[in-house]
């Protein structure tokens, strides 16, 4: 028997395991996938190519406040930087990219050329996020609600300024954009950023993606694990081995067993029944948790009914290529940047994220494109390119059919960026929502951000109304998954925050938190008696 089990060995669930692990708990993992990682993995797919077949660029790794202290270096992980963090062409014939260079100045002196005004409003910038950024990452990925890190942030801004930012990081992206800066090509900073999620442009809430990824690109650009994606959940497993924590794979867990209201163990595949003593942490999506591993016995009906709104978000389709040669960009600034966004300017944008909306395969999508051995040269030979790109489908849109046709106009649109790349290719790996999903039963039918990331479905409303968490109804059981605030991207918080979580409520002194808890979301979850 465990102190605590942790279904799941993506990064989250590796986080969890150290953290409860580093406090003295006997914490054992079980990850159904041969190896650890999750979304976290690398393969060599061309011989002598590296490619990371899911996430690639780690910027809210090195910022976030959970992987600070877990000195990932002395497991054997590196970072490597390519020299520009990322570039936007303007369309197909622009040779002038806007990119973000290590130098902020640097930065600023190109967007003057642009429109001189923008120089000066790129350094307002990054002095601002100098001022705030610190505050504002321990808010988003701090516990939930985070009353700590608020009143830090009040501190750092005064009150007075507190609804200006608070309504400047609602701002949708399109708008945020034309208040910043004065030329459309500075604005595709933010723009391109921004639809790393599948918030809308006109939404509120997407620029805040896009100012957070601008800022991190400017401040730490955006590194890589040197030798693939795969060392990192590498140093992070051996992290934890090193804490004490077991990790057993090839281990499906079919259910969560619950006994008086409260999380006592799981059981596998194989029909083993894995006992847990004090917690049991599941990162895994919040559907699997609440409609496949706990009985509908065990959750309450509101809950339930909560979920059949629950909204994913939208299908990835992921062209994995290897290049003879780098990639002959028309701007040649790109072929320093490590990513790159491709889809022309803000109309054409527009224009790709209305089909996505409206349920059409997009004609001209929108790309975020890696060139993964720019930013770390060992991923292939010498003077070549390992590289991805990848694009959306519209929701419920995932059969292979319609991943292919996408694929095939996101090769086009590379094509028309770089004339005569595809002569190149030596290697290409189309990877559809369902291998995407085969490979990670997480990345529900493509997606990657554990649902969607609008406002609707974040802070006290994700994964459902509750406490805005990683606590469940069951007693003992917590989301530790990217379904729980503050949601998708390798920044370790829901994973960190779930283990926070079964911390405070353990044991004597817990006692009063398991009671408010457990009070409160009763109150949430309780269905009303209609007559």
């Amino acid at each position: 028997m465990s102190d605590a089990l942790v279904v799941g060995a993506g990064h989250n669930g590796l986080i969890a395991a150290i953290r409860l692990a580093d406090a003295g708990w006997d914490v054992t993992v079980l990850e159904a996938q041969p190896q650890v990682g999750g979304a976290i993995r690398s393969a060599e797919l061309t011989p002598g190519y590296i490619t990371d077949l899911f996430s690639a660029f780690y910027p809210l790794a090195v910022a976030s406040p959970v992987f600070a202290d877990l000195d990932l270096a002395a497991h054997g992980l590196r970072w490597s930087r390519a020299p520009l963090a990322f570039g936007h062409p303007a369309g197909p014939d622009d040779t002038d990219a806007p990119v973000v260079q290590p130098d902020a100045a640097h930065t600023a002196a190109q967007l003057a050329t642009f429109d001189t005004r923008d120089g000066r409003a790129w350094l307002d910038l990054v002095e601002q996020w100098q001022l705030l950024g610190p505050a504002i990452l321990n808010t988003l990925f701090g516990p939930f609600p985070p009353v700590r890190a608020l009143l830090g942030l009040l501190r750092s801004i005064g009150t007075a300024d507190a609804l200006r930012l608070a309504r400047f990081l609602i701002l949708p992206a399109d708008q945020m954009a034309r208040e910043l800066f004065h030329s459309e090509k500075a604005g595709l900073l933010i723009l391109g950023n921004a639809l790393h999620a599948d918030i809308p442009l006109h939404a509120p809430g997407s620029g805040m993606m896009g100012y957070l990824l601008t800022m991190l690109g400017q401040d730490t650009g955006y590194p890589v694990p040197v030798g693939g994606a795969g060392e990192l959940a590498a140093a992070l497993r051996r992290r934890a081995e090193s804490a004490g924590v077991q990790v057993v794979c090839d281990t499906t867990v079919n259910g969560i067993e619950v006994r008086g209201g409260r999380a006592v163990g799981v059981m596998d595949s194989g029909g083993r029944r894995w006992r847990a003593e004090r917690a049991v942490l599941a990162d895994v999506s919040a559907p699997a948790l609440y409609t496949r591993l706990l009985s509908p016995d065990d959750v309450p009906a509101r809950v339930l009914d909560d979920l059949t709104r629950f909204t994913w978000d939208t299908p990835v389709v992921k062209v994995n290529y290897a290049f003879s040669e780098k990639i002959p960009w028309r701007s040649e600034n790109l072929g320093g940047a490590g990513t790159v966004h491709l889809g022309a300017d803000a109309r054409n944008i527009a224009y790709s994220t209305a089909d996505i909306e409206t349920g059409r395969v997009p004609e001209h999508p929108f790309l975020l494109f890696g060139q993964m051995s720019t930013a770390d040269p060992g991923r292939s030979p010498a003077g070549t390119e390992s590289a991805w790109s990848y694009s959306h489908l519209p929701r419920g849109v995932t059969d292979d059919e319609a991943a292919h046709v996408l694929a095939q106009r996101m090769d086009a649109v590379l094509e028309a960026h770089a004339p005569g790349v595809a002569d190149l290719i030596v290697g290409r790996h189309v990877q559809t929502p369902h291998d995407l999903e085969t490979a990670d039963a997480n990345l529900v039918s493509g997606t990657v951000n554990g649902g969607t990331a609008q406002l609707f479905q974040q802070l006290v409303f994700r994964p459902t109304p509750n406490l805005g968490g990683s606590s469940t109804p069951v007693d003992g059981l917590y989301l530790a998954g990217s379904g729980a605030h503050p949601g998708g991207g390798v920044h370790g918080a829901c994973g960190n925050n779930a283990a926070r979580a079964a911390l405070a409520a353990d044991g004597v002194r817990g006692f009063p938190r398991r009671v408010l808890n457990r009070n409160i979301i009763r109150q949430i979850t309780k269905t009303r008696n209609h007559k």
